[in-house]
């Protein structure tokens, strides 16, 4: 035993477990992370999009970018590609069930993003991006200003 009182088998235990979860956390991030994938797959939620459509719908992403996020995702198994044999060729994209784990998600990181944008409006000075890291913590924690309605 040790000094706490526990078996170190224990602690040992408790750290892999929390090792564990922190792979899968980062693993996560790692899948859908970047500029667009997060993007792409929230543009996905609503159904099945053709590549131009994706296209559309992520103004800033160059064509080459968008094929290979799509490749990334196709590949990691979160998106399901497609082709219908006709001229001119039709691709479709969809999310697979894998992905649609991710929906709610997605959804609730879109939710905190409008909430945090709507807080950098009302000019928070703890809250501008000016070289620190403002914490989820910092939007609920954030003192409202004293010219907003209350």
């Amino acid at each position: 035993m040790n000094v706490q009182g526990r078996n170190d088998s224990s602690g040992d235990a408790e750290e892999m477990r929390h090792d564990e979860e922190m792979d899968s956390f980062q693993r996560t991030l790692e899948v859908i992370g970047g500029k667009w994938k997060g993007v792409l797959l929230y543009h996905l939620i609503s159904g099945t999009k053709r590549f131009n459509e994706l296209r559309r719908l992520c103004p800033g992403i160059t064509q080459r970018m968008l094929a290979m996020q799509l490749r990334e995702l196709e590949r990691d198994g979160l998106v399901h590609r497609e082709v219908y044999p006709q001229v001119p060729q039709k691709v479709e994209y969809s999310l697979t069930e894998w992905a649609r784990g991710l929906e709610s998600g997605l959804l609730s990181i879109k939710h905190w993003g409008e909430g945090y944008r709507e807080v950098l409006a009302q000019n928070e000075p703890e809250l501008q991006p000016a070289g620190g890291r403002a914490g989820e913590d910092s939007v609920e924690a954030a003192p409202r200003s004293t010219n907003t309605p209350g």
